[in-house]
């Protein structure tokens, strides 16, 4: 084979492992592999000269551009009209019914997510990408045809040989935005500019930096083909590789598209990246040209838009709050603001650095977001408004307790653990806390309480309170004293994974404290535990092990475990029962939908009982689905592996045939 035939074949398989990798995330290779034919690549156009137009090597970025120069697009890219409510859709879609009036023509309606990023429109000609572009007015836009092939989820060619252009939406992905912020000189403040900024940025490499992804959803010019629907155009773009989103949804009437909107309202916030709506369209063809536009949009789409997920809003004050592990975390005070439907006046600052980094002052307008239904995080300061306004001072001394304060690396430690209250309340409230040694009852208010009326220090302090003690409190009765009293003593029976989880190690969760467990299966054994043991364990890595070594050669600690224990607190094993060979013993299983017989946590138990691993996600080496009612993206990714043709052993399994084979 002489080196043009090789890079040609090299070319193709890269190509094939990056949409395998980045659009389907179904790799067929290991990392060394791709990067061996990579390599192999790079050598062979160094020797040759040669780089074909759709080499995955011109994806890094070249050199920057002087300017960006205007494109023409082939079709317009239209803006969408907006709705806000229900009753803006019913009325639209009157509308739509009284100008198809006597023309026969079929109505039906497909949903898809309205991403938060920037338009890309994408040009091919001879199954080659030979241009990109912004949307700019809808009708000439800026070429970014560079900046456009940095995006790995970009097809460079195509099987389609005829021209078409491809429209799509450039975006960051929320968790690419956090990993990218914690290396980041100046942090980017949201995921919308990071995106667009980055497009339209003159120095590709500038833009190959930011890890972009897209999603396409349309073809606005095409030649030498037909559609009839939409979502035959859907599955062309599928077919020829461009990256689509899994969700799309096919409604029969306008009724199901508002019902199907309020379902996804409540999980709008577990995406991973940033939507600020849905686009519904008319399916058919025929129907949309007998719609046709108005002056600005179509009459057979409309946007609807949710609440939005990022604001602005001034910052009023920052108070510095003590942990459990004694670390002051800074908490910003906020002009009070509606972000998703939620009027929110707190909002998360991570660390001292955290702050520099962000440029926030009191008094300056900083930009909000909030996502997964948590405490919103300041993204970052808007510098015009921050003239006049106030710096953050960095505190000297523990604001609860006066001690002197330590840093350790980027975060702020009041070493007082002996007599702070803040951490001794957050540590006894851990201890009893559900996941922990579960003891019912007792609150962070009882907590407080206790601290101040009978000088609670320490947590085996609990084991020595007295009926007489509690019952004279406030808030206690009788009743009260004796069930907190029965909690505590219930407690000291205990299973070992609960009590080291209890202790509170730093950086130790609860499945960490199960593995340890798990591992050791005695107290004595995981405090003697060294470095090189515990990082053979899943899931632990240097600085977890370091936690863990570190925790327990502390004095006080030991101390402490050594009161619980002689309190008559008595952490065990688990007894683990031998799985009997079984269908599910060792194989990977993953579960979606809604199941009539199983709870999601009971399933789990289930499978875990029966030896199986679950997963969260599906992969070729997934061994079964388990399916429920309105299984989503998970089951279409199964049905996606085992249409592909890959060697696989996966297999779909309806609740019903679950069932039979256990």
């Amino acid at each position: 084979m002489d080196s043009m035939e090789k890079i040609k074949k090299l070319v193709n398989q890269i190509n094939q492992h990056n949409y395998q990798y980045y659009v389907l995330d179904n790799p067929l290779v290991s990392d060394k592999e791709y990067d061996a034919l990579y390599d192999e690549l790079v050598s062979l156009e160094k020797e040759t000269g040669v780089v074909l137009p759709d080499s995955p090597t011109q994806r890094v970025g070249g050199e920057p551009l002087k300017s960006f120069q205007p494109h023409k697009h082939m079709a317009p890219l239209w803006s969408l009209d907006k709705s806000k409510t229900a009753s803006e859709l019913l009325t639209w879609d009157s509308r739509v019914k009284k100008l198809l009036e006597g023309k026969n023509l079929p109505l039906e309606y497909v949903m898809e997510l309205k991403f938060d990023g920037l338009t890309i429109n994408l040009t091919y000609e001879d199954g080659l990408l030979v241009q990109a572009a912004t949307r700019g007015n809808g009708a000439i836009g800026e070429g970014i045809l560079k900046q456009a092939k940095t995006i790995k989820t970009v097809p460079l060619s195509i099987d389609y040989k005829g021209k078409i252009e491809v429209q799509g939406e450039g975006i960051m992905k929320l968790s690419v935005l956090e990993k990218y912020n914690q290396t980041a000189t100046e942090p980017l403040k949201n995921a919308r500019n990071a995106a667009a900024g980055a497009l339209r940025n003159l120095d590709p490499k500038t833009t190959a930096k930011r890890s972009l992804d897209a999603f396409f959803y349309n073809v606005g010019y095409y030649e030498d083909i037909e559609f009839e629907s939409h979502i035959e155009i859907i599955n062309f773009l599928k077919e020829n590789g461009f990256p689509v989103n899994q969700y799309s949804k096919h409604c029969n009437n306008i009724h199901e598209v508002v019902a199907e909107i309020e379902v996804l309202k409540d999980n709008l916030n577990k995406l991973d990246f940033l939507i600020d709506g849905i686009v519904i369209k008319v399916n058919h063809i025929k129907t949309r040209e007998a719609l046709g536009y108005t002056q600005k949009f179509p009459r057979w789409a409309m946007a609807y838009k949710f609440e939005a997920q990022e604001v602005t809003t001034q910052l009023k004050d920052v108070i510095w709050q003590v942990g459990r592990t004694g670390k002051l975390t800074p908490s910003a005070e906020l002009e009070p603001v509606d972000i998703g439907g939620v009027t929110v006046s707190r909002a998360t600052l991570n660390n001292w650095e955290d702050i520099q980094r962000k440029r926030v002052k009191v008094g300056c307008n900083v930009w909000l977001r909030r996502s997964n239904d948590v405490i919103p995080e300041i993204m970052g300061a808007i510098e015009d408004t921050c003239e006049g306004a106030k710096s953050v001072e960095k505190p000297i001394v523990c604001p609860a307790c006066g001690s002197e304060i330590v840093e350790k690396g980027a975060h702020i430690f009041c070493p007082n653990s002996l007599s702070c209250k803040p951490q001794l309340v957050s540590r006894i409230v851990h201890y009893a806390s559900r996941d922990a040694m579960d003891i019912e009852g007792f609150s962070e208010k009882t907590a407080s309480q206790l601290f101040e009326a009978l000088g609670l220090k320490g947590i085996a302090d609990l084991y020595v309170l007295k009926y007489e003690d509690l019952v004279s409190l406030e808030r206690f009765g009788d009743k009260k004293a004796q069930n907190l009293l029965d909690a505590i003593e219930k407690s000291k029976d205990c299973r070992l994974d609960a009590f080291v989880y209890a202790l509170g190690i730093p950086n130790v969760g609860r499945k960490t404290a199960s593995d340890l467990a798990k591992h050791f299966t005695s107290l004595e054994a995981i405090k003697m535990a060294k470095y090189e043991e515990l990082i053979t364990l899943p899931d632990v890595g240097g600085i977890v092990a370091n936690s863990i070594v570190e925790f327990f050669d502390g004095e006080t600690i030991v101390e402490s475990i050594n009161k619980l224990l002689d309190a008559g607190v008595n952490p065990q094993p688990e007894t683990v029962e031998e799985v009997k060979d079984n269908i599910f013993k060792d194989k990977t299983v993953v579960v979606t939908g809604t199941l009539e017989h199983f709870s999601r946590k009971d399933i789990k138990e289930l499978l875990e009982k029966l030896g199986a691993k679950v997963a969260g996600s599906v992969s070729k080496k997934t061994d079964f689905v388990i399916a429920g009612e309105e299984a989503g993206s998970k089951l279409e990714k199964a049905q996606e592996i085992l249409a592909s043709g890959v060697e696989t052993q996966l297999k779909i399994l309806q609740e019903s045939e679950f069932k039979e084979l256990i």
